[in-house]
């Protein structure tokens, strides 16, 4: 498929909330400033945003599970975006939600928390839910897939209920799902009108071309120009195989290579290896050293042309965090949009 520059011209750009802001002062309605004035169309409410925003709305402390006061308090965002010509895109992240076993706490907790989530779509006006898939252990939810697609097809049908959609993401450190093509075979499966992908950039490449823990920074169980062969061809299978109209959006970010590999294990914060590198290592594209460029061609040679999602966890290239004023960060965003298109399309 062509890819003209002209018709990339018209992608609707996204920011999410909860990837902007270093400093305790950098709160929800400053975040909405920044990105509003950068010139991006809609955002991806984060619910730490939300707890926090409530919690400074409410005058008390308001938990994830006080549902009456986050639902006051998203009623309150939805004003607050809607003043500053802002669409409120999804609610996210909707994490560890799948493959529990039937009568258990950690299932009946996850029923409770997507109908409180529900409630809170409706009071924001999102009509999409980010559903990442699970990083829970293998040996809490096993790996039978016909009993995740069992829960997403009901958390699917709760949705629809609404006239909400599901947005069902890999992350790269799932232990059931942790690339394109496991959460393409599930949402297909599951066989729902309402569920879609939220494919990204990250999640893509730093999955099956990059690792944190090798010297390269790169898979290296084959030699590199295997490695470059083997994506390639994972990528035309994206292109491929995935319908344009079942990618609800497209998340965008680089990766820094860590200075030291990080260790081949479980942190003492629970988080797998992947899971840290997203959560400190991660700038605008063109800034660290992943294929963004070839992801994202990818992802438009489907045929999709809609929301550009910015989800920037930049912590510095090592990771220790920095500190910014958030317009100009939020700018530079939206001056790296520009920068992407040009370099996707052909020349």
């Amino acid at each position: 498929m062509s890819l003209s520059l002209s018709s990339l011209q018209n992608i609707p750009t996204c920011y999410a909330s909860c990837s902007i802001g270093c400093k305790d002062e950098h709160t929800l309605p400053k975040k909405l400033e920044a990105i509003s004035a950068a010139g991006f169309q809609a955002i991806e409410l984060s619910m730490p945003d939300l707890l926090s925003f409530a919690t400074m709305h409410m005058r008390h402390e308001v938990g994830p599970y006080d549902y009456d006061d986050l639902c006051a308090a998203a009623r309150v965002v939805k004003t607050m975006c809607e003043a500053k010509g802002l669409k409120i895109l999804i609610l996210q992240p909707f994490a560890n939600f799948e493959g529990w076993a039937e009568g258990s706490d950690e299932r009946k907790d996850a029923f409770v928390r997507a109908r409180g989530w529900i409630r809170i779509m409706e009071a924001c006006g999102t009509d999409m839910l980010q559903v990442g898939s699970s990083d829970t252990s293998e040996e809490k939810i096993g790996k039978d897939h016909d009993r995740f697609v069992s829960d997403l097809r009901e958390l699917a049908d709760m949705l629809a209920e609404k006239h909400f959609r599901l947005a069902y993401e890999n992350w790269c450190w799932s232990t059931h799902a942790p690339y394109w093509r496991d959460v393409w075979d599930i949402v297909q499966k599951v066989d729902r009108h309402n569920i879609g992908l939220c494919l990204d950039t990250f999640q893509t490449a730093g999955g099956e071309w990059a690792d944190p823990t090798t010297i390269s920074g790169l898979l290296e169980n084959e030699r590199k120009e295997m490695l470059e062969e083997d994506f390639q061809i994972s990528l035309d299978d994206l292109s491929e195989q995935v319908p344009k109209d079942k990618i609800y959006f497209l998340q965008i970010s680089d990766a820094y290579k860590p200075k030291e590999p990080f260790k081949d294990k479980v942190g003492e914060d629970g988080l797998r290896p992947r899971g840290r590198w997203s959560h400190d290592f991660r700038p605008l594209p063109f800034e660290g050293y992943l294929p963004v460029v070839k992801v994202t061609k990818a992802v438009l040679k489907t045929g999709f042309r809609g929301w550009f999602s910015y989800e920037i966890f930049d912590g510095g290239p090592e990771g220790k965090g920095k500190e910014y004023e958030m317009e100009p960060f939020a700018k530079a965003a939206m001056e790296c949009q520009k920068k992407l298109l040009e370099a996707c399309a052909d020349s």
